[in-house]
């Protein structure tokens, strides 16, 4: 009985110990366990996968993803980071910068810049068409977006003499997003309707000037996936855990139980009166961050139990506001979707060969 207890500890828990951890590896394979079917069965797949959503707003999303591999899960949050595509500034037509930052370093920020429009609207740009330098300066309206940013700063003449407050002294000292100006290629004007081509947030701070100081340039925006470039990544982060499963091996009761319950985040631990007892009970596993506090405390650390559930992940996607979470999520399915049948087509062309 002990014996099959750990067997299906070790393939089904990753165990957090004192001094290192267990189970790390994926050992459900076939032919590994003596009593075991573990070849791969599409029913048996479906049944045990699940999605759930945890939560959703505007820029963020949290759900659970059960019964997949560490592999599956790492690559659908490589995807999100690298293969999503989205709109960014590629190049910046310097006209006059009379700024203190110099044109390439402000090339670079505006390029950081979050773009609001769909990407999946748009094409990729033609690599083999003429560069810019050649002549082709405008783009096209199902490839480009531009933008054009210009900004002088002057003194305010209605600013007290004794001020020494740059908000009340200067007239466009500060030169944010909202600056930038959206120009429609085309017929894009009538695609996109007024708004919706813009910048994510409008009071990201791009440069500071003084009076006489000035900027003009024009942007071109184009598609491009971060595994190019990380102003391409549509997500701001993208990661995923382990749900955290830890077990009381025997009661913890009076002052022991609050003790326990400082050792991990709040609402782990819950202390409950029981006959006048307080105890200590497991309320919600989730919220853990596995600190490991609780193996600092010599007489509770042997009464519990860290571990991690091995095919539960939970993810975290935070999109920086080019597209909401749950939309960057089913385009990454698609991404991976695409994957897989690249790599039958190929098995198909090899096996013909």
């Amino acid at each position: 009985m002990a014996a099959s207890q750990a067997v299906e500890e070790m393939r089904s828990r990753v165990v957090l110990g004192e001094f290192g951890v267990r189970n790390v590896h994926t050992t459900d394979f076939p032919g590994n366990y003596s009593g075991y079917d573990d070849a791969w069965d599409q029913d048996r797949f479906e049944k045990n996968f699940r999605v759930d959503v945890v939560h959703m707003d505007e820029n963020s999303l949290e759900f659970d993803m059960v019964g997949i591999d560490a592999a599956i899960a790492n690559a659908f949050r490589r995807i999100l980071l690298a293969e999503v595509p989205t709109m960014a500034v590629e190049k910046v037509l310097v006209y006059n910068n009379t700024s203190i930052v110099q044109d390439e370093i402000l090339a670079h920020r505006l390029g950081l810049i979050p773009i609001h429009a769909d990407p999946r609207l748009f094409e990729y740009r033609n690599q083999g068409a003429p560069s810019i330098c050649a002549g082709d300066e405008e783009g096209t309206e199902i490839d480009t977006l531009q933008f054009r940013l210009q900004v002088r700063c002057t003194r305010n003449p209605h600013a007290a003499k004794d001020s020494s407050d740059p908000n009340e002294l200067y007239v466009n000292h500060k030169v944010y997003t909202r600056h930038m100006t959206w120009i429609p290629l085309g017929n894009q004007a009538d695609l996109f309707p007024e708004g919706t081509i813009r910048p994510v947030h409008d009071d990201i701070l791009i440069a500071q000037l003084r009076p006489g100081q000035e900027i003009d340039l024009l942007m071109h925006c184009v598609k491009g996936i971060g595994k190019d470039h990380a102003k391409f990544s549509p997500v701001a982060t993208a990661s995923y855990r382990l749900l955290p499963d830890i077990t009381l091996l025997e009661p913890v009761e009076g002052e022991a139980a609050e003790e326990l319950s400082r050792c991990f985040s709040p609402g782990v631990i819950e202390v409950q009166e029981v006959q006048g007892k307080k105890v200590a009970r497991v309320a919600n596993p989730r919220l853990d961050t596995f600190s490991r506090e609780i193996f600092r405390n010599e007489k509770l650390k042997k009464v519990v139990r860290l571990a991690r559930v091995r095919d539960h992940y939970i993810f975290s996607v935070e999109s920086t506001g080019v597209l909401p979470p749950d939309v960057l999520v089913s385009e990454a399915i698609k991404v991976l979707m695409g994957k897989c049948r690249r790599f039958l087509d190929e098995l198909d062309a090899v096996q013909m060969d």
